[in-house]
């Protein structure tokens, strides 16, 4: 097996069912081993490794054979079953498990038939490298086998887990039931987040009639348990509008992301839900500094200083903000949240931890604390200014070594465009390159990078007028049109070429 082939930046990620599966049993025993292997590197003694699941078919085969490799090596297992990606991180921080170590079982989004393995410490989840380092282990196949095994033991984290967001709530609000007489309704979309209507809401007060696709379904029957999925969003906000709730949430598979919906159906995503919870942030700590991905909106900038607070815009990729983030802190500008327009949001309060639980749990708070002012969500962010118009395209790369054609695509760009009259290009992007346009122009901006992973251009346009779009996209096309290794249909099919 080419081990080396699963890593997907700072986890694990293959094909788990059919004929082409690579991410086997026989492939996750080895990276449990090579895990403990790289877990003694840090500390001598007996380790105790955690590990839970999300909804997928093949979750629990990878699961046992995990805990079998954890238990050959000697280390000790918690079996936390059906469990989150955050809820996982916290069996190494929660008193009475403190694990050294910690397993989820998940491909977040991605289609059913794929699986992967997200791994953990206290000081949070592993780096690339630190996965670099564990494949190699698993690939030399080279252990240390004691006389004694590991003892497995089952036990109910989600609860506790669920149990520590409800004393967040309530020693925040300063009530026992500060949901009650509100009905706030979740779609799990068949993933691992169901417990939050029935361990966090129900207890709190809340009516969660109405609340859809809870119980685990590793098919995926109902939609991509994606908050980024337009179908997905779209489903929530009718089961909102349609049951007349206070508030709705969804959560991605494993709940490290989620988007919400407020009263009337108003969705809570990407620039929206970055600037409600922005909102929140920079109330209590005044100039916090926000760290987003790169394809936030002007608006959102605008909003987030008109606040009191900094934007700090940088490259995709949840790890990436993340660790961006810590820097700031680490160099003493206070960062209070890294978050992606995706969904992924980690707060400082909360060991930069990218949980879509604590997410809603925050909002839901403000929520509790605005009910008594006549207010909602949707007023926290009545100031944000929105593009009246955007647009993705996804160019794919028709050529082996993609990186350095898409690279010397982009450095070319950037160099037209300085040539350009009426290009003003971004000073402060951290990736790839972002165009603004002034009113005659087009009214917006472009942002043209290379995918962290695949041979693919993103491309994200966005104006504030009518046909603003197209004509940046027109502009931008007339550079890309020479290269023949990109796949440009997605334009041409924009612009009716």
């Amino acid at each position: 097996m080419d081990l080396m082939k699963l890593q997907n930046g700072s986890d694990i990620r293959g094909i788990a069912l059919g004929a082409d599966a690579n991410l086997t049993p026989e492939a996750a025993m080895l990276f449990a081993r090579a895990f403990v292997k790289w877990l003694h590197k840090k500390a001598d003694g007996k380790i105790t490794v955690a590990i839970g699941t999300d909804s997928r078919l093949s979750g629990p085969a990878l699961k046992q054979a995990c805990i079998n490799g954890f238990t050959e090596l000697g280390a000790d297992v918690i079996d936390c079953g059906m469990a989150s990606t955050p809820a996982m991180f916290m069996t190494t921080v929660t008193e009475g498990f403190l694990a050294d170590g910690a397993v989820m079982v998940t491909a977040s989004h991605l289609p059913m038939n794929r699986n992967g393995l997200k791994f953990f410490t206290k000081e949070g989840g592993l780096e690339k490298t630190d996965i670099t380092d564990i494949i190699r282990f698993a690939e030399a196949n080279d252990f240390h086998k004691p006389a004694q095994k590991g003892q497995v033991q089952q036990k109910d984290f989600m609860s506790v887990y669920a149990g520590q967001l409800r004393d967040k709530i309530i020693s925040s609000t300063g009530e026992d039931q500060p949901f009650a007489g509100m009905k706030i309704i979740v779609d799990a979309g068949n993933g691992a987040g169901g417990f939050y209507a029935d361990k966090v809401l129900k207890p709190l007060g809340a009516d969660t009639e109405g609340s859809q696709f809870l119980d685990p379904d590793g098919t995926f029957p109902n939609h991509i348990p994606n908050p980024e999925d337009s179908e997905a969003m779209e489903s929530i906000v009718q089961a909102v509008k349609n049951t007349n709730a206070d508030f709705g949430v969804i959560f991605d598979t494993d709940v490290d992301r989620a988007g919400a919906v407020d009263k009337g159906g108003v969705e809570l995503s990407k620039n929206r839900l970055i600037a409600a919870i922005s909102a929140i942030l920079i109330k209590e700590h005044p100039g916090t500094t926000i760290v987003t991905d790169s394809i936030t909106s002007s608006g959102l900038a605008q909003f987030i200083a008109a606040h009191g607070g900094k934007h700090h815009r940088f490259k995709r990729g949840y790890k990436n903000v993340i660790n961006e983030s810590i820097r700031l802190n680490s160099e003493g500008v206070d960062s209070q949240i890294a978050i992606e327009t995706s969904g992924h949001a980690a707060l400082k309060e909360n060991y930069f931890l990218d949980d879509g639980a604590y997410l809603v749990t925050r909002l839901l708070i403000e929520m509790a604390n605005l009910r008594k002012e006549g207010k909602t969500i949707a007023n926290l962010i009545a100031d944000l200014a929105e593009p009246l118009e955007s647009k993705e395209f996804r160019l794919n790369i028709k050529e082996e070594d993609f990186k350095a054609y898409g690279n010397t695509m982009i450095e070319n760009l950037t160099v037209y465009a300085e040539k350009q009259s009426g290009w003003d290009i971004a000073s402060d992007n951290h990736e790839g390159i972002r165009v603004s346009f002034g009113s005659e122009e087009g009214d917006g901006w472009f942002l043209v990078r290379l995918s962290l992973h695949d041979p693919l251009i993103p491309v994200n346009v966005e104006s504030g007028s009518v046909g603003g779009v197209k004509k940046i996209t027109e502009k931008l096309y007339a550079f890309l049109k020479s290269y023949d290794k990109l796949d440009l249909s997605p334009i041409q099919k924009f612009l009716g070429i």
